[in-house]
């Protein structure tokens, strides 16, 4: 069984709905949530002209590849109509695969651990409060959030 860490992130509609929808989506498509953090909300993130986002992490367990994950997470958004029209722009759900066991890949398609996952807070808040001993590319997370500003990252609501 393969465990990893999902981001799930909305700002589009009603955002903890679409969360909870998503987590619904790949309970369907053979993906058990073991864990599931609470959720925050989060000012904009690259393309700052947008609604505040509502997101939370998961920890999963799957018998899925990384690549099979992710035609799953792929799925999500495609059931729940994200659009890609700006980069960094509003949607209605964003999933991102942030770690998968221990692998490390830097392919075309999918990179694990997550390119940016050490620059966003509203990434690692909520990482860290289901998994306070993790760790990135050999770093404690506890270490790393450190480092950045978290200021922008407010619990809204506990875990459901």
């Amino acid at each position: 069984m393969n465990r990893a860490y999902l981001s799930l992130g909305s700002n589009i509609g009603n955002s903890k709905e679409n969360i909870l929808k998503a987590y619904e989506i790949l309970e369907n498509n053979s993906v058990k949530i073991s864990k599931k953090s609470s959720f925050y909300e989060t000012d904009p993130y690259g393309y700052e002209d947008q609604d505040v986002f509502v997101n939370s992490v998961i920890e999963i367990e799957t018998n899925f590849s990384p690549y099979e994950l992710l035609d799953i997470c792929h799925l999500v958004e495609k059931e729940l109509k994200r659009r890609r029209i700006i980069h960094w722009g509003p949607r209605t759900i964003d999933v991102d695969i942030l770690l998968f066991n221990d692998i490390i890949m830097d392919e075309e398609f999918l990179i694990i651990p997550h390119k940016e996952m050490t620059k966003r807070a509203f990434v690692l808040v909520p990482l860290l409060e289901i998994n306070s001993e993790i760790e990135i590319n050999g770093k404690k997370a506890v270490d790393i959030v450190k480092n950045i500003d978290t200021d922008s990252v407010r619990l809204i609501d506990d875990k459901l």
